[in-house]
């Protein structure tokens, strides 16, 4: 019988599964979205019992549409929307409250409480990581102060946590196991980059009692076996798990020290290999866990955006500007090339390098010739000028030449972008002609470690290029107006 690897990719828009044979091929794929809960306060959540549902019935529909014999998937592949924080009763199962997205900025005031208090620093020292709410520790530590009864039967360890990959392993494996791995857990702001363990000091800190907490395992480690609720009549082990932009390095195949990676999805991430010794910036960057695989860490450097695709789907829903994404690049193309629009999408708050969590969105230099194909223009440009900025960023910390930045998510499909991308940047933009990014790299992780694949499976993606084409002074004219548009929204 054929073997199959199954990956799902938890996303902060939907959940995907992934089918892939025994030779790292991508043969099919299904998905469902969730609710995005969001309410006038702008918190932002997401029904932690819809995503454990939707993954089953996205593999169900999956085997379904790829007409397979259920009976040979050989394992299951997990990357997860990160940050996003999870809490439930470890009696019951249940979430004592909806998930709070990684985009949901509510524990501000607690971070900024920490960083009057001189904490900032010693956290970033010892996570590599800012003090901001963008982050799990905040959001648990809002969750202990402000659902009833969660502190005091945390301490009485009835209580679990974790991001969405220890949410669904915990449910997977019937309440087995409570495991998380190196990626996500360096993304908590409670786990030690030099100790790599829980750090005490953050968890008194943050008041989350160790014992709530998921076991650390490597990435292509053991995470116990699912049947998926009863569906298989034979369980399948979980290995090859990672967050989803630490998936989306490993599936681009960005192994070596100075690689560079951005995934394009709701918010952006943008990756940087560099190595096994970790590098700290102060460059608005952050450092982190690459992963733990075949008994190996690896740092990079990362910065995180909030809204990038997100601003796509501001101009559809909200705006009703566009009806499909897919009519932004027409649009772009057709703006009149001398309006000088800049949008900075801060809907809440503004990530790296600028960490500015009360910075407020705005659109300005708009002029009389200023239409909805400007405004459409300037949403598709500020995703590209973010990036750019964290790019620069990490050549500065790293202090190393970029040679190429590859590229993954659904918006790399617009081409008008990804030129505008390869402008900004002034190197080539490679695109693979795969899009789950994410999703192939905790396949490959999970193939790997059941030594079903081995390293020629990374040479599979085919790439298209973009190469610079604006002259230098254009591009410095640009990054100034972005740069001034950005200085209008900063809090002071």
């Amino acid at each position: 019988m054929a073997k199959y690897v199954l990956s799902v990719d938890q996303s902060t828009q939907g959940t995907k599964a992934l089918l892939f044979d025994d030779q790292g091929a991508l043969l099919c794929r299904t998905d469902k979205a969730h609710r995005q809960i969001t309410n006038a306060h702008g918190w932002v959540e997401h029904d932690p019992e819809e995503i454990y549902a939707n993954t089953l019935q996205v593999i169900r529909d999956l085997v379904e549409k790829a007409d397979i014999d259920k009976e040979a998937l050989a394992v299951l592949g997990i990357s997860n929307q990160r940050e996003t924080s999870v809490c439930w009763d470890r009696e019951t199962g249940k979430p004592v409250c909806n998930a709070i997205v990684w985009q949901c900025a509510r524990a501000a005031a607690i971070c900024e409480n920490m960083e009057r208090e001189g904490y900032g620093e010693k956290v970033r020292q010892k996570t590599g990581i800012r003090l901001s709410p963008y982050f799990p520790a905040a959001k648990l530590s809002w969750v202990f102060r402000n659902v009833k009864g969660t502190a005091e039967r945390a301490r009485e360890g009835k209580i679990a946590v974790g991001t969405v990959d220890s949410w669904l392993i915990y449910r997977l494996t019937g309440g087995k196991r409570h495991q998380t791995d190196y990626s996500n857990a360096s993304r908590t702001q409670l786990f030690n980059l030099k100790t790599l363990s829980w750090d005490p000091e953050l968890l008194a800190l943050f008041g989350i009692p160790h014992e709530c907490l998921a076991k650390v395992t490597d990435s292509d480690g053991d995470f116990g076996e699912t049947d998926l609720d009863g569906w298989l009549e034979k369980p399948i082990p979980i290995r090859g798990v990672l967050g989803d932009s630490h998936g989306a390095l490993l599936g681009q195949g960005c192994l070596e020290p100075g690689m560079v990676k951005a995934t394009y999805g709701t918010g952006s991430s943008i990756m940087m290999n560099i190595g096994e010794e970790p590098v700290f910036s102060g460059s608005g960057v952050v450092t982190s866990l690459a992963w733990k695989l075949r008994g190996k860490i690896n740092y990079v450097l990362e910065g995180n955006i909030n809204y990038t695709g997100a601003v796509i789907t501001w101009l559809k829903d909200d705006l009703k500007l566009i009806d499909h994404p897919g009519e932004t690049e027409a649009m772009a193309r057709a703006a009149a090339k001398e309006d000088t629009t800049y949008l900075v999408p801060a809907f809440s708050g503004l990530g790296a390098p600028y960490w500015d969590s009360r910075a407020k969105a705005c659109i300005s230099g708009m002029t009389r010739v200023t239409g909805k194909n400007e405004v459409v223009r300037a949403a598709l440009d500020c995703i590209a000028y973010q990036i750019t900025d964290i790019v620069t960023a990490m050549k500065k910390s790293a202090r190393t030449t970029i040679s190429e930045l590859r590229v993954d998510g659904g918006p790399t499909r617009n081409a008008y972008l990804m030129q505008f991308q390869s402008d900004l940047l002034n190197i080539p933009v490679q695109v693979p002609d795969q899009e789950e990014l994410s999703g192939i790299g905790a396949a490959y992780a999970a193939g790997l470690s059941i030594g079903l694949y081995n390293d020629q499976v990374f040479t599979r993606l085919k790439r298209t290029g973009y190469q610079p084409e604006m002259s230098a002074s254009e591009r410095k004219s640009k990054l100034d107006g972005w740069h001034e548009a950005v200085d209008m929204v900063r809090s002071r």
